[in-house]
């Protein structure tokens, strides 16, 4: 099985584009999920969803502290990508 990549919800806000920026400093693969697109495609405005937050195979990291705290723990833990997933839909 292979490991999935974090999912960054984010909208047009500057934390979005720290963490955007934190991820690429960091190197580490992710998927950008703009909040628009749940306008477009599935369920109108969601004015619950807090951006940007973090949908990881390890669990949901909200607003931009915590996604720091995801990051560290992703460059902390030593061979993460070799570790597969206990998910197979993650």
């Amino acid at each position: 099985m292979k490991k999935r990549k974090p999912v960054l919800f984010l909208d047009d806000s500057p934390d979005s584009q720290k963490a955007i920026t934190l991820f690429d400093k960091a190197q580490i693969p992710f998927v950008r999920y703009h909040i628009k697109q749940f306008e477009e495609s599935c369920c109108a405005d969601v004015p619950t969803t807090t951006t940007p937050s973090v949908f990881a195979p390890e669990g949901v990291y909200k607003g931009l502290e915590n996604i720091k705290k995801y990051i560290e723990f992703r460059k902390n833990t030593p061979n993460y990508d070799e570790i597969e997933s206990k998910s197979a839909y993650w």
